[in-house]
């Protein structure tokens, strides 16, 4: 048994250094490239070489070991991670306006995110194709097409499903890291003084000498670090404990090691730090590592496109954003989605900023503006639910939360300054990402009250109907809801044109919880209201996708039996128009109306069969 326990975890931690190291484990591609370009003007020499590679070393230490692994992975929203999870994480132990704060903060971290996931492809796919120019020049021309036709590739096939290529992420990812680490080997045992980078001495002192330039070199040094926010977001998919085995035993040895061995080579070849990476490469092994480069840098871009669909499920089922098409790419695994709308407005996006920007170092002044911002609102959240969830005294959180914003908030000051050299797109698109989620959920929450403010009390009524009733039908009806308080407007419609009853009314209503699953027995909620009226209440965790048919079955197996060809669904279908009143300002309340329109409709979110559904039409006045 112990054995087979072994196995698994192996196998499982083999899965994760495919899936949640790939973007961080492809950084060595540019990382070091970018340290020393042009713009930042360093000198080839030891002090240079040996502080870039310890703020390097220093950085993967403190933030991706120590503050990921050691301390944010701790935060588990039931086994689940995330800049959202750890949002709906820290609400729940805060009320108040710093709720409100917090969820705001959270917000901007999954705009941040949005960013971050149209620039990782782009730079990552990039960084690789660009080995061909090492094995000769007269590949150059032929660099930009070949990265456009393998992300075109990697995004037409996500609506296959990602199973099947899965089995070879950990294998492939494998062969990479082991392929760093080799290659880092070899230049280290040509200049092993390169080691003496492990000293942060070197690192202080660089920042101190150079000053200016050494607080832009952040700029390029947190490249180093991209993806290590994944290792929060993929914990649900691996556990905590082989995301931290893979790291530890394998993904930080092989990536200190090439870094290492690319800071020896530039130490006994300056022009090698045109592209270090490829250069510590013999001649003969250069188009195999392009080849494999690429297909790391295919892996690390399928993670964060995975991602981006989680993330996107999780703002929907939280309420903010509106319906969308979600499909489910796995029979056996839950957490395999594809979203058409974001899986083609990406390629879109990814696309547009390759041809925007041609090169992988044009790229790297547009990343790392979305990790950084990111990194210092997980600090924030993270020690919130230090403070309030696991009741750390404040004594320890507050150096805590100290320290760790002393380490994020210069390494997002460094890339705030490279907003005009393209720091701006990630940027832009997280505002417009926070934009639309914090205009949606207060939107909804303007609609909820409009509503309320037009509906009959629901006690009242079912007392009246089931004393003065109206001519009854057979079979049963069932509106859905998003309110227990009222009478649905669906239901008051149908009476005021069809002037009729159904023998059973069911009043439906579905609710998405803070967390990421309910337990089946908690699934719903049974009331019966009335001789003839019943209310039925679902909830779905925000990894859930909700299911109409599933809800029927689960009231069958408590004695409220339906029969779908004599049920049928109603469903209010509210026309939104502005108005002068208070609420929200009137650009947002267009916005909230368009994004209402194109708001995938009811019947096919909750998978309702569509020849039982009834839509009735109502006007609210915003």
């Amino acid at each position: 048994m112990q054995a087979h326990n072994k196995q698994a975890l192996a196998g499982i931690t083999l899965a994760a250094m495919g899936v949640v190291y790939g973007d961080i484990g492809t950084s060595p591609l540019y990382t070091l490239k970018e340290c020393f370009s042009p713009h930042l003007g360093l000198a080839v020499n030891e002090a240079n070489v040996l502080g870039i590679l310890s703020l390097i070393v220093w950085g993967l230490l403190l933030i991706v070991s120590l503050k990921y692994l050691s301390f944010v992975l701790r935060a588990d929203n039931r086994g689940e991670g995330g800049i959202l999870t750890l949002m709906a994480l820290a609400r729940r132990y805060v009320v108040g306006p710093k709720a409100w704060l917090l969820g705001m903060l959270g917000l901007m971290g999954g705009g941040f995110f949005y960013g971050e996931v149209v620039i990782t492809p782009a730079i990552s796919v990039l960084s690789a194709v660009e080995g061909l120019e090492v094995i000769t020049p007269a590949f150059k021309p032929y660099v930009l097409p070949i990265a456009i036709v393998v992300l075109a590739g990697l995004f037409l096939i996500q609506k296959h499903g990602t199973a099947s290529v899965g089995k070879l992420f950990g294998p492939v990812m494998m062969l990479w890291f082991g392929s760093l680490a080799a290659l880092g080997l070899h230049g280290v045992i040509s200049n092993p003084a390169v080691l003496a980078a492990l000293n942060p001495a070197w690192g202080l002192q660089f920042l101190l000498h150079h000053q200016a330039v050494g607080f832009l070199a952040l700029g390029s040094v947190v490249l180093a670090l991209t993806g290590a926010e994944a290792l929060y977001a993929d914990m649900g998919h691996f556990g905590a404990k082989p995301i931290r085995l893979a790291w530890f035993c394998f993904v930080l040895p092989a990536l200190l090691l090439n870094y290492f061995g690319q800071g020896a080579e530039i130490l006994s070849n300056a022009d090698a730090r045109a592209n270090p990476f490829f250069h510590l490469a013999p001649q003969w092994a250069l188009l195999p590592l392009v080849i494999l480069s690429t297909f790391a840098t295919v892996i690390a871009s399928q993670a964060v496109i995975s991602g981006v669909f989680s993330l996107t499920r999780q703002a929907v089922q939280l309420g903010f954003l509106p319906r969308m098409e979600i499909t489910h790419t796995s029979d056996h695994e839950i957490g395999q989605i594809y979203i058409p709308l974001i899986n083609w407005g990406l390629l879109v996006a990814v696309i547009a900023v390759v041809v925007m920007f041609q090169s992988s170092s044009a790229l790297a002044g547009a990343y790392g503006i979305a990790v950084t911002g990111t990194m210092v609102i997980t600090s924030i959240l993270a020690c919130s639910v230090a403070l309030r969830g696991w009741h750390w005294p404040a004594w320890l959180v507050a150096p805590l939360l100290a320290a760790l914003l002393i380490i994020d908030v210069p390494l997002f000051a460094a890339n705030v300054v490279k907003i005009l050299a393209g720091g701006w797109l990630p940027l832009t698109i997280g505002v417009a990402a926070f934009m639309l989620m914090s205009t949606w959920k207060q939107g909804r929450k303007l609609l909820m009250e409009r509503l309320n403010e037009m509906a009959i009390p629901l006690e009242g009524f079912i007392e009246n109907m089931e004393t003065y009733s109206p001519d009854r039908v057979q079979g049963t009806a069932v509106f859905l809801t998003s309110t227990t308080n009222g009478v649905p407007h669906a239901l008051l419609h149908n009476l005021k044109h069809n002037k009729v009853l159904h023998e059973r009314v069911v009043l439906m209503t579905i609710r998405s919880e803070e967390v990421p699953y309910v337990e089946q027995a908690q699934r719903i909620q049974i009331e019966r209201l009335s001789n003839s009226f019943w209310r039925v209440l679902a909830a779905y965790g925000f990894k859930e996708t909700p299911n109409v048919q599933e809800i029927l079955d689960l009231c069958e197996q408590q004695d409220l039996h339906f029969e779908l060809m004599d049920t049928s669904f109603f469903l209010s279908r509210e026309t939104l128009i502005q108005t002068e009143r208070e609420g929200m300002a009137p650009w947002r309340e267009k916005l909230f109306v368009w994004m209402s329109k194109n708001a995938l409709r009811a019947t096919d979110f909750f998978q309702i069969p569509s020849n039982r559904v009834v839509e009735m039409g109502a006007q609210v006045e915003l």
